[in-house]
């Protein structure tokens, strides 16, 4: 296991970050990367990538998470304005039962043009007896 906040030779997102495999990029500074998906959901799809080593949402520090929402919100308004969208999914996995295909955190910002282009249902209805037990689990174990 790699280190939080350090560069890990075999993973992926570490070598495009680094240079070291190709990528299109749409926008990079200090802390992050963005570039195209090269499996898309849809057109435009893309992925913004912290440049260090963070597997999950957890582990990356807050003054690097608190840049990261306000920039997926800058770059997805450019997609939404040069790809004359009007709607777009905004993806973060964690861990590999969350569908998490990479080890390093990342969002998509999937563009949008119609519901049916990602199949997305809600599930059943919660059992309304349950949930309010559900609920404390979560709050009891904030810190």
């Amino acid at each position: 296991m790699t280190e939080a906040g350090k560069s890990a030779d075999r993973c992926v997102f570490c070598q495009i970050a680094a240079g070291r495999i190709p990528s299109i990029r749409v926008y990079e500074d200090d802390d992050f990367i963005a570039f195209m998906d090269i499996a898309p959901q849809t057109e435009g799809h893309f992925l913004i990538v912290a440049r260090e080593h963070y597997e999950r949402l957890e582990d990356m520090p807050d003054k690097i998470l608190a840049k990261a929402l306000p920039l997926a919100k800058k770059l997805a308004a450019a997609a939404m304005t040069g790809l004359g969208r009007s709607a777009f999914n905004l993806l973060q996995n964690n861990g590999e039962a969350a569908g998490q295909a990479v080890g390093h955190w990342h969002m998509h910002i999937i563009p949008r043009v119609e519901k049916s282009e990602i199949p997305f249902k809600p599930g059943p209805t919660a059992d309304l007896t349950h949930l309010p037990f559900v609920a404390e689990n979560i709050r009891l174990n904030i810190k």
